[in-house]
């Protein structure tokens, strides 16, 4: 399934390997664009930012992404100065702002509530994330900062380390990984398991990060403890574990930060979190654009 004007932007279960390459080579034409340079656009529309959980980076890169490319925002990021504190049910907040704008972003705390709102309404919805299940255009920002950094995805090894229990940036990158020549390393605490339905091929599975995976891994995704969703653990990533890696491979992390990943790792020349950020505005520019028309 393409991504098209009009559709829904859900789930990347909804597209296969070749769907994949073809948005790496749509979201490089926003990217090599000045990315801050605002477009005239006489088809302006106006976009609901709905965000029930907090968030800064997709949040505001959509708000940016919008902005730049002409459109309006209509935020509701404080979900509860909204009627949802009366009690609103999420279908009939979508039914509302369905009938005032052109596209809504939805951040959720419940899993599968982007596809509640789909049943619902009339304009296309962009999933920013729901519950512990995905985040798709976190992934879509992840997959292209690996695929500009070795100019493919196939032929990698990548290690995810962390909350792969609760860390929804876990469970949507993994699956698109595993639709290419992709050999994966799953680090992390017994308690945050990655969860069965995860599974579709044998992983390489450890505590910790050894020397022998360190050395054969291309990119190195760590994620924080998702307290908030009643996560318990510990992990970090150490100067021990820095020594361990290859000069090539680079370290990841979708953010916020805890004390999984120091600020002592962000001068490293193999650090990517920062550029990882600085992507989302390109992604979130192609997908509003390729949607929204």
């Amino acid at each position: 399934m393409r991504l098209v004007k009009g559709n829904n932007f859900i789930s990347l279960k909804d597209y296969d390997r070749d769907d994949i390459l073809s948005v790496m080579q749509g979201i490089s034409s926003y990217d090599d664009q000045n990315l801050k340079r605002f477009i005239p656009n006489n088809k302006k529309k106006l976009i609901a930012n709905l965000f029930y959980e907090p968030s800064t980076r997709t949040s505001s890169s959509f708000y940016a992404a919008a902005t730049y490319l002409g459109h309006e925002i209509l935020s509701i990021n404080n979900v509860q100065y909204s009627s949802v504190a009366k009690g609103e049910s999420l279908e009939d907040t979508i039914r509302t702002l369905a009938s005032y704008v052109h596209c809504i972003i939805l951040r959720h705390s419940e899993e599968g509530a982007a596809y509640s709102a789909v049943q619902v309404s009339d304009v296309p919805i962009i999933n920013a994330g729901d519950g512990i299940g995905e985040h798709p255009t976190q992934t879509l920002l992840d997959l292209y900062t690996i695929y500009k950094e070795f100019k493919r995805l196939d032929r990698l090894t990548v290690a995810l380390m962390g909350d792969l229990k609760y860390g929804r940036t876990i469970h949507s990158l993994i699956q698109v990984l595993d639709l290419f020549d992709v050999h994966i390393h799953l680090i992390g605490p017994h308690e945050l398991k990655l969860p069965l339905q995860y599974y579709k091929k044998e992983y390489i599975e450890s505590t910790m990060l050894t020397e022998n995976i360190a050395m054969s891994i291309d990119v190195l995704y760590i994620t924080r403890v998702q307290k908030e969703r009643g996560a318990v653990g510990n992990y970090a990533f150490t100067r021990e574990d820095a020594m361990k890696l290859d000069n090539k491979c680079i370290v990841m992390h979708p953010l916020p930060r805890n004390e999984e990943l120091g600020d002592w790792f962000d001068s490293d020349p193999r650090a990517r979190y920062f550029e990882q950020m600085s992507n989302g505005l390109a992604v979130r520019k192609y997908l509003l654009g390729e949607i929204l028309g």
